[in-house]
């Protein structure tokens, strides 16, 4: 017999045009697994509803009679049907208040919640992910903005011809107006106010790889963060180029003595994982040197922050070099203190005014401009959901062929899956029990 898949609407926001199975997976699918699929009508999805029924996938509202529920963003809800299997980023996994009550419902009605986010490898290497389009979007906002920034400046230079990534019809044209930049760059020279242009990177996985593919359309030197000082101090820079620091957890945090409180300079990357409590940031030596700052981290409560308001308060008595942050991660008052919201394609930066603490739209301002929309990907659309279906591809048949009305214990979903899957049969699976007590406190509130 068939197994039938949903897959959801995404409604959260009018940018939201992606789609976690595109038309052709959804036929290979059908082909291969004997999977029968139902996707819900929508207006705004990159592949039209039309696309999906050319192929054979039934389009209607009501997605009852499916077994599992493929979707992409967090769902409402009055959207969840009892004991039904739910795939999609949950953003629960660290307790957010905002999706508790979303997690509390999905509990109420037994049903099974696997998220994206968790599905990895032994290592606990991410298997599905949007980052590096998050990453791609990312930098060509932040590249936008330092030329909205600069030319409210009175600084002329070409990176006011870009536009917002989600003015750009698709990821090779918008990478066609970063390269002409830099041919500009190469022919013309920057502004000799802007010269070195040193953008600091934090981070080197997915979104890390995907905001440097595009910096590095433009003509780049390398520059090691232990090197920048020395780099200033010979002034041996070319306007003709720009600059780039990839910082890692070595570069941003030192150990603390823990008798005398001051910094060793051994690093151990995974005491560091273990004991984030025994380090402190040492990251804000490397501020001054850097016109933007593009942050790629993960970051929880436990580490760390790169950049703390009070630094930035400190910073802007003066009139630093650092125009732009594009805080791709985008946690609120987390790595980067400053992001004290989220932005959107229709309005993707404010001015963080580091006196009187608030956030100011636009880039005019005294503070560092920032970028924060928090689902970059969107904003290309069609590429992300093309790589994204295809990498979910090979676990949808899994998915849908399991049995999950069997104890936990006994459910054949391949490890990979398995360790994203966060609820079962109503209950939190033991690796993520600790979610309890973000459930508890949201039940205490109320």
């Amino acid at each position: 017999m068939s197994k039938v898949v949903g897959i959801r609407r995404e409604d959260k926001n009018r940018w939201e045009r992606r789609t976690p199975l595109i038309p052709n997976h959804c036929l290979e699918l059908k082909k291969t697994q004997k999977i029968n699929f139902i996707i819900q009508p929508s207006k705004i999805r990159i592949f039209s509803d039309e696309d999906y029924f050319s192929v054979g996938v039934k389009v209607q509202e009501d997605l009852a009679e499916c077994d599992c529920i493929f979707g992409i963003k967090e769902m409402p809800v009055d959207f969840f049907l009892p004991k039904k299997t739910y795939i999609f980023f949950a953003h629960v996994i660290k307790g957010q208040a905002h999706n508790m009550p979303m997690l509390n419902k999905m509990l109420e009605l037994g049903c099974n919640l696997i998220d994206y986010e968790k599905i990895t490898d032994e290592q606990g290497k991410r298997l599905i992910f949007f980052g590096h389009y998050a990453g791609l979007a990312g930098m060509i906002d932040t590249l936008w903005a330092l030329g909205q920034r600069l030319e409210n400046e009175g600084i002329v230079s070409p990176f006011s011809e870009l536009r917002p990534t989600i003015h750009y019809e698709n990821l090779a044209q918008a990478k066609q107006a970063v390269t002409k930049v830099g041919k500009k760059i190469e022919e013309e020279g920057l502004h000799p106010a802007l010269v070195p242009l040193v953008c600091g990177i934090t981070g080197y996985g997915n979104v890390s790889r995907g905001a440097q593919e595009i910096f590095d359309l433009l003509p780049f030197t390398e520059i090691k963060p232990k090197e920048l000082g020395e780099f200033f101090a010979r002034k041996d820079f070319s306007k003709y180029r720009v600059y780039k620091t990839v910082f890692y957890e070595e570069d941003t945090v030192a150990r603390l003595n823990q008798s005398t409180g001051q910094t060793l300079s051994l690093f151990d990357l995974k005491d560091y994982y273990a004991h984030p409590e025994k380090y402190k940031s040492v990251f804000e030596r490397y501020v001054p040197y850097l016109t933007v700052l593009v942050n790629c981290i993960y970051w929880d409560s436990r580490y760390p922050r790169l950049v703390t308001k009070n630094f930035l308060k400190l910073l802007y008595k003066a009139e630093p070099r650092l125009r732009v942050i594009g805080d791709i991660s985008c946690d609120i008052e987390g790595s980067i203190e400053a992001t004290v919201k989220t932005t959107s394609p229709d309005n993707p930066v404010y001015v963080y005014d580091p006196i009187r603490n608030r956030a100011i739209d636009g880039v005019i301002g005294n503070g560092p401009v920032i970028m924060a929309i928090d689902n970059l990907p969107c904003e290309l659309a069609q590429e992300a959901s093309i790589y994204f279906s295809n990498v979910l591809k090979p676990y949808v048949g899994q998915i849908a062929q399991a049995d999950f009305t069997v104890p936990f214990a006994k459910l054949k979903l391949p490890s990979e899956i398995k360790r994203g899957v966060i609820v079962y049969q109503g209950e939190l699976t033991p690796d993520y029990k600790y979610i309890q007590q973000y459930l508890r406190n949201d039940k205490e509130q109320k």
